[in-house]
């Protein structure tokens, strides 16, 4: 057997050291998160009436590209399946073929945001009255703000229609509710749904200055947080320039890729407009079980790692064209509060580079520091400043004599091969079962004729410990008899197409503590046909019989030999038989969500039974 069926990786954990709270792992012990709510609100960006002033402003504050991208139509399952892939330990997707990452190149061609310039940070708020009256001119009524954040809906009914007599200054002011409106529900979005913190208002304030702003790398860095929190087996939203992140995946991964409308030579800048609008191509239909799989038979061949080549440089501004060399620089990115490492050394294949052993990866806790209203943060991060100065001087390059077997090789250890599982976990579960049975009936048939007592003792011990495994099996797959509408349900929520969970926690939990009491009934009454009367005794070896009485099975053991007695019930059968009537994802869930309170009726039951996770 593949040696991945049981062990995904991975084997060396000193660079993926959070395998534990990563998604890929609740994945591999079968609990399906399904797919991700995506947060992105460019739907309602072109009921916005600019004027011609208005339309210069923005392009003088950096956004005269971003304005001008259509709504993309978003694919949740591709998007959740990448997320899959991405690993915060070293801000890169980790596929069968090696690393690969969104950089600040791909920031450049695809949205057109400037890559270089100043960082984006500055104060923090906790309101939002004192600032909106300053920038905006106006204060957003209670219902329209949580804490430092304004509704998105407010900013549209307040200022999507400017007059066209207006004074200068009440354009300025429609102008800066534009651009807050704008990044965000694209760059900028948060999982909130609908509402933009008022943080990004006093870099408006003069909208030259707003356009030397690197906005380009703030906006990576805010999708690289978002990605690294998506990828936490807790979590079930993403935020974030998602459009990026998709259209990145068209340029590079023949996966889930559209038909294109149009020949890309008549491609024009930025570069998402090659995907431009809704697609009834392949992906269509398709749920993240399709795109997991995809995605661990990855191969070379699709792959493309240099998408870029044959673009033209006359499509490009000149102040992208010029800072295209910031892809490969290993700096730190910056928004505000979320400071992200862009790790360019660890996929110099994207630049045509070849690919050797990256340096490591030197661990740092991201943290939240602007808690507090109206706390400057440039004070408070200098070392992720100063990386982001000497940005220039930290471009990577590499010898041409480089080796890139080696790479594979050490990547091959240190990686996770596999998110989904290759053998079912049902039938892992029939493979342990029918090994179980095997060493118990060897261990029936040996004689322990001429055996000293130690020999005895431990020729016991195994006989105890295989049927005691096999009773515990049987027990905790007591969980499978249930109607046929309590599976139908179980399928319906863990099963179907991709659902997208919407509802709240409360209604999850009742459901959760129903259905677990309606398997505590089912699972006590079982288990009691499976109790062992009279317990072998492990402290005396050379005892000449251990009698075990049990409803279903009598059990005799002496010295010689441990045998079932004729005509009764072969519990490994029975477990085996189960075993093939229930379905992975059902069986995975339906143990996860047995009430605590089972498990603590028996302590060893609790320790041992949980099957889900077969490593």
């Amino acid at each position: 057997m593949d040696f991945y069926a049981t062990n995904p990786g991975p084997i060396d954990d000193s660079v993926l050291y959070d395998q534990e709270k990563h998604v890929s792992s609740a994945i591999w012990e079968g609990q399906e998160r399904g797919a991700l709510r995506c947060h992105e609100h460019t739907s309602k960006l072109d009921q916005w009436a600019l004027t011609s002033k208005q339309i210069e402003l923005v392009k003088r504050a950096g956004f005269g590209y971003l304005r001008l991208i259509p709504a993309i139509s978003l694919d949740n399952p591709l998007i959740s399946a990448l997320v899959e892939r991405w690993r915060r330990e070293t801000n890169t997707f980790h596929f069968t073929v090696g690393e690969m990452s969104i950089t600040l190149e791909d920031v450049g061609y695809l949205l057109g945001l400037p890559i270089d310039g100043e960082p984006v940070i500055g104060v923090t708020y906790t309101t939002c009255d004192a600032v909106c009256m300053k920038f905006l001119g106006r204060i957003p009524d209670s219902g329209s703000t949580s804490g430092g954040m304004v509704k998105l809906s407010w900013l549209k009914e307040t200022f999507s229609r400017c007059p066209f007599d207006a004074p200068i200054e009440e354009i300025e002011r429609h102008t800066r509710a534009y651009l807050l409106y704008l990044v965000g529900s694209t760059v900028f979005s948060t999982t909130t749904g609908n509402k933009v913190p008022v943080m990004y208002l006093p870099l408006f304030e003069n909208f030259d200055r707003a356009g030397r702003y690197a906005w380009g790398a703030a906006a990576l860095s805010f999708l690289y947080r978002a990605l690294g929190n998506a990828s936490l087996r807790s979590q079930s939203t993403i935020s974030g320039s998602l459009t990026l992140l998709q259209c990145w995946s068209y340029f590079r991964l023949n996966i889930g890729r559209p038909r294109l409308n149009h020949d890309p030579i008549h491609d024009r800048f930025p570069f998402v407009f090659r995907w431009k609008g809704k697609h009834t191509g392949p992906s269509t239909n398709r749920d993240v079980t399709f795109y997991r799989k995809a995605l661990d038979s990855l191969k070379p061949s699709e792959v493309e790692w240099c998408p870029y080549r044959n673009i033209s440089d006359a499509l490009l501004p000149e102040d992208i064209r010029d800072n295209l060399i910031l892809g490969r620089s290993n700096t730190m990115l910056i928004c505000f509060d979320k400071a992200e490492r862009h790790l360019p050394d660890r996929c110099l294949r994207q630049f045509g580079l070849r690919q050797p052993i990256p340096l490591d990866v030197q661990q740092w806790e991201r943290k939240s520091r602007g808690v507090d209203g109206g706390v400057d943060l440039s004070g408070k991060m200098e070392t992720e400043l100063s990386e982001w100065s000497d940005r220039h001087l930290r471009v990577v390059d590499v010898d041409d004599d480089v080796e890139e077997s080696q790479y594979l090789h050490w990547f091959l250890k240190i990686t996770r091969k596999l998110v989904g599982r290759p053998v079912p976990i049902s039938s892992e579960f029939q493979r342990m079962n029918a090994a179980l049975r095997d060493i118990a009936n060897v261990a029936d048939m040996l004689s322990t004729h001429g055996m000293d007592d130690q020999q005895m003792h431990a020729v016991t011990r195994i006989r105890f410990l295989a049927h005691e495994c096999l009773r515990d099996q049987i027990g905790s797959m007591m969980i499978a008899d249930v109607t046929d509408s309590d599976l139908n349900e179980v399928e319906k929520k863990i099963r179907g197409k991709e659902r997208i969970r919407r509802k709240g926690m409360g209604v999850k939990r009742r459901r959760k503590d129903d259905m677990g009491s309606h398997f505590q009934n089912h699972s006590v009454s079982s288990q009691q046909q499976f109790c062992i009367a009279t317990p072998i005794d492990m402290l005396d070896p050379a005892a000449s019989m251990c009698h075990v009485e049990n409803d279903d099975m009598d059990m005799c053991a002496d010295d010689s030999q441990l045998c079932y007695m004729p005509g009764k019930l072969d519990e490994s059968t029975q477990l085996s038989d189960a075993a093939n009537d229930i379905d992975d994802s059902s069986f995975c869930r339906t143990v996860e969500e047995m009430d605590h309170n089972l498990l603590s009726e028996n302590g060893d039951i609790g320790q041992q039974n949980d099957y889900s996770v077969l490593v």
